[in-house]
């Protein structure tokens, strides 16, 4: 699946809904924006100009094919390589849980699956799930029941929400909580399956869940000793 990407967007928090009528320009229709605060130093701020340090961080899946025409935008239109405009990236996806998440997702973009690249032989897997607010923990209770640690939560408002009714068969509020949970690559798949039967979208959780590759790993030396300890070895 390694031509979609999950796209992270930093910008200030004012221009925030130019970016936003940008993306749906180039059919990223599905987004999920929070706040955040930058850390630059205030001589910083002073040297380029800028009078405020608070921050808009926006997400949302993209093709390949879009976001190369995103990033053509970006840079030539939104102006974003300007110093103090903002930042964009994007993260190869590992897998999303069902057809329709995908095709929500992904509404205004031609998509072909391709053959997944080598990050799929990853140890761990960062693990997505979008929910509506307030039901983070029942979230985490499904992915608890196969074996899954503690998670993360950041509160978002979601954009494009009017057409889940049409491929989730399910009405989404625009409210959101973004869950991000790491997990074992081996464990992925049935903590998927268990967020998406005990808390996905015919829920009132109305959950998707799609995975991302982590390369490398610190603090998860506790959960392996645990499972080393539990598979009997000294």
């Amino acid at each position: 699946m390694n031509e979609l990407y999950w796209m992270v967007v930093i910008v200030n928090r004012q221009s925030l809904p130019k970016f936003e009528e940008f993306f749906r320009r180039y059919g990223a229709d599905v987004h999920f924006v929070t706040v955040g605060r930058g850390t630059a130093a205030s001589e910083i701020l002073d040297f380029f100009g800028l009078e405020a340090n608070e921050k808009g961080v926006l997400f949302t899946v993209v093709t390949r094919k879009v976001w190369r025409a995103l990033r053509y935008g970006l840079r030539n239109r939104m102006r974003i390589d300007v110093p103090g405009t903002g930042v964009a990236f994007i993260i190869p996806m590992s897998s999303i849980a069902g057809r329709g998440p995908l095709l929500f997702l992904t509404q205004n973009q031609s998509y072909q699956s391709e053959e997944e690249s080598v990050l799929k032989n990853t140890q761990y897997e960062l693990l997505v799930v979008v929910s509506n607010l307030g039901y983070s923990d029942m979230v985490m209770d499904a992915a608890r029941q196969k074996g899954a640690g503690g998670g993360t939560i950041i509160h978002a408002k979601g954009t494009g929400m009017q057409k889940a009714q049409q491929f989730l068969g399910v009405s989404l509020a625009s409210e959101k909580e973004l869950i991000l949970i790491v997990v074992k690559s081996a464990d992925k798949n049935p903590i998927m399956q268990a967020i998406m039967e005990n808390a996905g979208p015919r829920t009132k959780a109305g959950s998707i869940v799609f995975s991302l590759p982590v390369t490398a790993t610190a603090g998860m030396r506790l959960l392996e000793a645990e499972e080393e300890k539990l598979a009997g070895n000294p």
